[in-house]
């Protein structure tokens, strides 16, 4: 049985292949405190088909490159409109666009 995740699209910028980031829950040992893990997939896309902000299905595969062992099987929500894919941005690089302009 082959290991399946589900994630978000996080990037695209290389020909048939994309990011996609996983969310999973821990609880502390010791705390109970429960934590967010994030992890990153670098999958195959060999159709393009799946683009920034969609939510996609990935399964364990043979290795096809230095980094590469997922495919995405299927694209399970696609992402609504381009704000969600501009949400995807990290904060701290709008803000810092818009310290930039205040300088001035």
């Amino acid at each position: 049985m082959k290991k399946q995740r589900q994630g978000k699209v996080i990037s695209d910028k290389m020909q048939s292949t994309v990011i996609v980031e996983t969310i999973s829950f821990v609880s502390h040992p010791v705390y109970k405190k429960t934590l967010k893990r994030k992890s990153k997939f670098v999958a195959h896309n060999p159709e393009n088909k799946a683009k920034l902000g969609d939510m996609v299905k990935i399964i364990e595969t043979r290795p096809l490159s230095k980094t590469k062992r997922w495919k995405v099987v299927e694209i399970v929500k696609a992402a609504d409109s381009e704000l969600e894919a501009a949400s995807q941005k990290p904060i701290s690089k709008l803000l810092k666009k818009s310290k930039k302009k205040g300088a001035k």
